[in-house]
């Protein structure tokens, strides 16, 4: 198993009760597809370096992980079919 981090950004006008769906909806998939979670952050509503789709602010979330490297791709397509979302930035730890 390697060890990621990923941190993507939310859509601002989403409510509190949304973005806990959200961050719970992105946790079980991971889970479910055999990660191990080492932590979580909620980095809340933060100022973007450019606007993103006509909106300048975001909430961001810190995942970090160990899962096998075949369940990134698909984390990243469940990701961009979701309108709540805006930016992921994955990486791999060493």
């Amino acid at each position: 198993m390697n060890h990621y981090e990923t941190v993507f950004i939310l859509n601002p006008v989403l409510s509190e009760d949304q973005i806990k769906e959200t961050v719970k909806k992105y946790e079980d998939f991971l889970v479910s597809n055999g990660a191990k979670m080492v932590s979580k952050e909620n980095w809340g509503l933060k100022k973007l370096a450019y606007p993103i789709q006509n909106k300048k602010s975001g909430f961001y979330h810190l995942f970090e992980y160990q899962v096998a490297g075949e369940v990134i791709n698909p984390l990243e397509v469940e990701f961009r079919r979701d309108e709540r979302f805006y930016a992921l930035f994955n990486s791999s730890v060493r």
